[in-house]
């Protein structure tokens, strides 16, 4: 859920990477012409940039940002463990309290469109600091609360406050580690959001079986605090634009000579246009580009029925097997093992993707040359793993099959969501340019509006159809969906030849 606009700023600054390689200390001489006078970086090597920092303190930074990362899509799901105690507690039915999961999701999925672009103008750690202090804040009234109200609201406020940093930290790691190095340190960040859910239960049903549910939000407190420490004192500004801008402010005040300036001083949009922007190109994509849509519609009914799973999983292994609460929180390690394995195979996606990009180099004789379509095949390979973990989970919930044979089903669902988003998510920014952090925020919105609604509908669904015919029917939903990646892969060329928006070539 994470990293949807750090691929625009690159766009936005891109005169910035241009002008960064060739600037050496500023000497301002009375007759050179403006252009001289742009405030740069030498290249990676140079003292201020922040890819000349040591690798020792690079990977702590990509630590901190992960971990931060994985606490806040952890806290998305750790309420689930509260479920049964609140009902109990507020009299109210499992709809009303499953809103308090839902409106947090939806926080996360609003909330990017119009905070992260404020990283544009002030940088990428004062929207942390900020973010995770209200993040901070917001859990509060939750682990204090008196009536479910207070939670609801509060839960669709914490969300809000904690997506502005998952939508900014993927471009710290990006700031940090030149492209021939950023693979791994980008997949250990990327996966961490994808974990968070996950983890959220098995941390929360151990709470909630051993303690009051309070606790739950205390540990989410307790953790979310140190996170926003680190940030303020181990995670330093890495965006280029910002840095340039205190740069130049520096040489001026040390030169007296008022004509050095930073490019994102000539920046003609203002905050309001910029988060406008942010608002209204998602939906255009989302509206307009069917393959946009079409792949957004497919991850958001992958991401709702991971969500729906947090209700699922406690009805199926409970009703059937007997487990206690927080052994219902280790059956989420099934779809936890797939995703890390399915992130594991990123180097053989990888291969194959410069087997494709060599092949189309030697066709078309083109140094560099590319097709987005190259990006799709993790995406076709975890499209058939999705529906085979679905159907393997949906027909072993008997009471009469041992337990461990579901959860290696969920495994399948878990690989095949992750090599579904990997390649989704590339194929996005690729195949849109200019306008690959807006595909990225449709993605994200569209995802978090299933995410939020799938649940409030899931234990209905499988109390009134049963554990096996209602898992068959999601399975059925995403093969149906399935063969998008392929059908894009193969005739994604001709689509983008008769887009606006697509970049051709």
């Amino acid at each position: 859920m994470a990293t949807t606009h750090s691929q625009d700023e690159a766009a936005s600054f891109d005169d910035v990477e241009k002008a960064s390689s060739h600037l050496s200390d500023p000497k301002p001489e009375a007759d050179a012409p403006a252009t001289d006078f742009i405030v740069s970086f030498t290249g990676d090597d140079d003292p201020r940039s922040p890819k000349s920092m040591s690798t020792a303190r690079k990977w702590l930074i990509t630590i901190i940002v992960s971990t931060t990362s994985l606490c806040v899509a952890c806290t998305s799901s750790l309420y689930v463990g509260t479920y049964n105690q609140l009902e109990k507690e507020f009299h109210s039915s499992e709809v009303v309290v499953t809103l308090g999961l839902s409106l947090f999701v939806v926080g996360l999925g609003i909330s990017p469109m119009l905070l992260a672009p404020l990283s544009e103008f002030y940088g990428r750690k004062p929207v942390y600091i900020g973010s995770l202090f209200f993040f901070v804040v917001f859990i509060i009234p939750s682990a204090v609360a008196q009536n479910l109200a207070t939670i609801i609201v509060t839960r669709f406020l914490d969300g809000f406050a904690g997506a502005a940093f998952l939508s900014v930290a993927g471009g710290t790691v990006s700031d940090l580690f030149p492209k021939a190095k950023l693979a791994f340190p980008m997949m250990i960040y990327t996966l961490s959001p994808f974990l968070g859910p996950q983890l959220g239960p098995l941390v929360a049903d151990f709470i909630n079986y051993n303690t009051s549910w309070r606790w739950t939000f205390w540990v989410a407190l307790i953790w979310a605090f140190v996170q926003w420490a680190a940030i303020i004192l181990l995670v330093p500004e890495t965006y280029m634009p910002v840095l340039l801008r205190r740069e130049a402010i520096k040489t001026r005040k040390e030169t007296g000579d008022d004509r050095w300036y930073a490019p994102i001083e000539k920046m003609d949009r203002s905050i309001a246009q910029t988060v406008l922007r942010s608002c209204y190109r998602p939906f255009l994509l989302l509206t307009l580009e069917p393959m946009c849509l079409c792949l957004c519609l497919y991850c958001s009914v992958l991401l709702g029925v991971l969500y729906l799973f947090f209700g699922a999983f406690g009805l199926v292994f409970r009703e059937n097997h007997g487990f206690k609460l927080w052994q219902v929180g280790l059956t989420f390690l099934g779809i936890t093992v797939g995703m890390i394995l399915g992130s594991a195979s990123n180097p053989f996606w990888n291969k194959n993707y410069m087997r494709l990009l060599k092949k189309h180099e030697e066709e078309h004789g083109e140094k560099g040359g590319s097709e987005p379509e190259y990006r799709l095949p993790p995406a076709i390979g975890g499209s058939p793993l999705v529906v085979i973990g679905l159907l393997w989970f949906g027909w072993t919930t008997y009471a009469s099959v041992h337990w461990i044979v579901p959860i290696i089903g969920s495994a399948f669902f878990g690989a095949g969501v992750i090599m579904i988003f990997s390649g989704v998510f590339t194929f996005l920014v690729d195949a849109y340019p200019l306008y690959g952090a807006s595909a990225l925020a449709a993605n994200s919105f569209a995802r978090s509006m299933f995410a939020a609604a799938f649940p409030l509908f899931g234990p209905a669904m499988y109390n009134n159809l049963g554990y096996q015919w209602a898992t068959f029917l999601l399975a059925m939903l995403t093969l149906v969906m399935a063969p998008f990646p392929y059908i894009f892969y193969r005739y994604g060329k001709e689509i983008r030849k008769r887009s606006k928006y697509a970049g051709s070539r």
